[in-house]
């Protein structure tokens, strides 16, 4: 079957059927008479002749650093939602935080012509930069913030600015953080920078030791809160870069007999299943990662189709959950 078939046995022209195809208008008559033609015939449009009669794959590719995180699931959600009702399909790429397999898939899908990529990276090196700036499809960056591309992400500084804030007007004295790499800059620099601001501002001095550098797992976060109470017994707060880090922390305190929140208060962020949970709940900070992958992905709808060229950088905002009320 071709379109001059379908059109034929829809009543229609073959120019609305081609448009139908091609997410153009048609009236709601034509465009219910032409689907179910299409529904009992069971045709389907030649992908190949669609790619050379509009250029574009109808594809876009999506680079995330792993699947076992419940912030980039959301993100995830956040794009399908936008794709689902675009006539786009997801080619998704997992690197396994690997920054020479995301490299890599930067510069595959753009020999493969999609017609645009969502990158969520956590560190990006001059690799990263190159590869970018060769790169012939739009890229839209989620997660990070990178000068001269178009990025979505949030507003990490003043989450954890606003969180220490917090814990110091209720009245804790010994607060630390459990960071990421500040080679991650979002999660790691830009929290750490908001939480040393918070003390400095509230006259804590010698800011600079109540940070420490911990892996983003339970486990890891479990052995450095270990040894944080071994040198500080008098910790009353301790803040973590993540509820999975936050979860950790909580574990190893109460293994020692220290009641939380009452002798300890601790905080995570991304406002996780987890966080939900545990008991008491985690106080911990929540993002919008759905709205930042919808976002991400209209983006790049309107460069793919010529709509909008400028630069954006869309710094998304967040609020402090107590899931504990």
């Amino acid at each position: 079957m071709n379109i001059a078939e379908i059109a034929k046995m829809a009543g229609v022209s073959s120019a609305a059927v081609s448009r139908y195809f091609n997410q153009g208008y048609v009236s709601e008559e034509k465009r219910e008479a032409i689907r179910k033609v299409i529904e009992e015939t069971g045709y389907r449009p030649s992908v190949q002749a669609q790619m050379l009669r509009t250029k574009k794959t109808k594809m876009i590719g999506v680079i995330v650093p792993k699947l076992a995180s419940e912030p980039i699931s959301r993100v995830v959600e956040g794009i399908l939602s936008v794709l689902n009702e675009s006539g786009y399909q997801m080619l998704l790429a997992v690197t396994q935080n690997d920054p020479h397999k995301e490299v890599e898939y930067l510069k595959t899908f753009d020999r493969k012509q999609v017609d645009g990529v969502i990158f969520s990276a956590t560190v990006f090196w001059k690799e990263h930069e190159r590869a970018l700036k060769a790169m012939k499809v739009p890229v839209i960056i989620v997660g990070q913030q990178l000068s001269g591309y178009c990025c979505v992400y949030h507003d990490d500084y003043h989450s954890i600015y606003d969180m220490t804030s917090r814990f110091l007007k209720s009245g804790r004295k010994n607060v630390v953080y459990l960071s990421a790499v500040h080679e991650d800059r979002a999660v790691g620099l830009e929290r750490c920078r908001g939480f040393l601001d918070a003390l400095r501002d509230a006259g804590v001095e010698n800011a600079e030791g109540n940070f420490l550098i911990s892996p983003f797992s339970e486990m890891g976060s479990y052995e450095k809160t270990a040894d944080l109470l071994k040198k500080d017994g008098k910790i009353d707060g301790l803040i973590c870069a993540t509820d999975r880090m936050a979860a950790g922390a909580v574990k190893c305190l109460r293994e020692r007999g220290i009641v939380v929140p009452d002798q300890v208060q601790v905080a995570g962020h991304g406002d996780s299943l987890l966080a939900r949970i545990l008991q008491p709940p985690l106080l911990t900070v929540h993002y919008f990662y759905e709205k930042c992958g919808a976002m991400a992905c209209e983006m790049l709808m309107n460069r793919i189709e010529g709509k909008d060229t400028e630069i954006k950088e869309i710094k998304l905002g967040y609020e402090i959950v107590d899931h504990s009320f």
